[in-house]
């Protein structure tokens, strides 16, 4: 009988959901490998997904699920399906580039961003990450979001914060990046025009008083947008919670000492989302040095422009003395105990990755975020439904994001190995869905993925 239903309801979605001549979108489904949905739950073995267009039409175990005939089959045996990753905290105009002053004047201020964003966008895809959150772009990065739209270029689904609001400006950054204000009536009216220009959430910054972080809460409330604070200190952090600010970013990322345990408390009992980006600094440091050949990737050099490419490279001759990462050493021996406090405390977190800041390309800090999670005392499970269901509800998408289930939007990846067993699997992203449609890694080439999606 569940068969039957589960039938049922596939041929009647198709018929209540008219796929168009000209979206193309297929149905298909994927077999035989591990299911993770997305909740902290026990895997389900030998699974089936059903996809049909841009939707999730069942998922379950191989024996609960019918397949139509004449369906596509995705032979997913050995490998892990779960939900498209979901990086909270991610930079598109960025690629990793050792040094701002030098990147910004390569790119002519902002001149250049048409070429790099795409770029990122397809990294980001490439690495499993099927929702990204911009925290800090011009918005130049609306064009960008209406080619990834259109299916022109592959990139994730974007939710994006345009330029900052800040009372100290950012030297070294192009002006169109931060939104300079002098009093709380000046951020109010500034939040409403970067919501009528285009920002999905509005990211506060340095210098802010209490009364001109609640005007930003109160005026974006307002019209239903979130506020994302970039903070680190105890006071500031005391500050965004009075004035209401909805998700606090890089808090725990260990650039402070341990944080007083009043203050996790109270992130934790009221479900404050944290979205922690500890891996930026404190992991992939240690990686560079130990293994500098990371820095010099073919897959990079294929994708970036030649020039930029080149003086990536110069500016990764010294990493140490980096300006970027000039307290990191500190920063990495107050990890032990700062980076898994949220963690320890129960607190309600997303996955972001700040990618991609000096060396944390975006092809691999989705990956590294969740190893670094994994090593401060998350657990696989854990950190993996915090990087796709958390996420979602966090974002307001948790009914269409964030799990594999029926009547969701089909973002989905397959991963050659167990993240389960081993976070690090997630580095092997064989296959990426977003919205249906199919893209596949070049290695994992099958006559299936041809017929029905797109190389990478």
């Amino acid at each position: 009988m569940r068969n039957f239903l589960i039938l049922f309801s596939f041929i009647g979605f198709i018929s209540t959901h008219a796929i168009s001549q000209d979206s193309q979108l297929k149905s298909y489904a994927l077999v035989g490998g591990m299911l993770i949905d997305g909740y902290e739950a026990p895997a389900v073995h030998n699974a089936v997904v059903l996809v049909s267009g841009n939707r999730i039409i069942a998922a379950g175990p191989a024996h609960e699920v019918t397949i139509p005939d004449g369906t596509p089959i995705i032979d997913t045996r050995g490998k892990t399906i779960m939900p498209g990753l979901i990086d909270m905290h991610m930079h598109l105009d960025l690629i990793g580039h050792g040094d701002y002053d030098q990147y910004y004047t390569l790119l002519g201020g902002t001149r250049r961003l048409a070429e790099v964003m795409p770029i990122a966008a397809k990294h980001m895809m490439r690495a499993g990450v099927t929702t990204g959150v911009d925290l800090g772009s011009p918005f130049d990065i609306l064009a960008v979001r209406e080619q990834i739209r259109a299916g022109e270029i592959p990139g994730p689904r974007l939710t994006i914060s345009g330029p900052w609001i800040t009372r100290i400006k950012l030297d070294g950054v192009p002006d169109s990046y931060q939104i300079v204000i002098n009093s709380p009536t000046e951020a109010a009216a500034k939040t409403l025009e970067l919501i009528e220009q285009g920002s999905d959430i509005i990211k506060i910054w340095l210098g802010l008083t209490l009364e001109d972080m609640k005007a930003v809460v109160n005026a974006a409330h307002s019209k239903g947008v979130k506020v994302h604070a970039h903070l680190y200190k105890v006071p500031a952090m005391e500050k965004a919670i009075e004035a209401g600010v909805d998700v606090l970013q890089h808090v725990g990322s260990a650039k402070m000492p341990p944080y007083p345990a009043a203050v996790l408390h109270k992130i934790a009992e009221d479900r404050i989302p944290v979205v922690q980006t500890v891996a930026h600094r404190i992991w992939v440091y240690p990686a560079s040095i130990e293994n500098p050949s990371r820095l010099d990737n073919p897959e990079l050099e294929a994708d970036i422009p030649a020039d930029i490419y080149a003086d990536m490279q110069r500016s990764f001759k010294n990493i140490r003395a980096l300006s970027y990462f000039k307290d990191t050493p500190d920063e990495i021996r107050h990890s032990t105990i700062n980076a898994r406090q949220f963690i320890d405390a129960n607190a309600y977190m997303g996955v972001g990755t700040d990618a991609a800041s000096p060396l944390n390309f975006h092809t691999e800090a989705m990956w590294r975020e969740m190893s670094a999670l994994v090593d401060s005392g998350m657990t696989p499970a854990r950190v993996i439904t915090a990087a796709t269901k958390s996420g979602a509800e966090i974002l307001g998408k948790g009914g269409e994001l964030g799990t594999i289930e029926a009547g969701k939007l089909a973002d989905i990846i397959i991963i050659d190995g167990d993240p389960l067993f081993d976070i690090n699997a997630l580095k092997y992203v064989a296959v990426t869905i977003k919205d249906g449609r199919v893209w596949f890694n070049k290695k994992y080439t099958t006559d299936a993925l041809t017929a029905l999606g797109t190389a990478f």
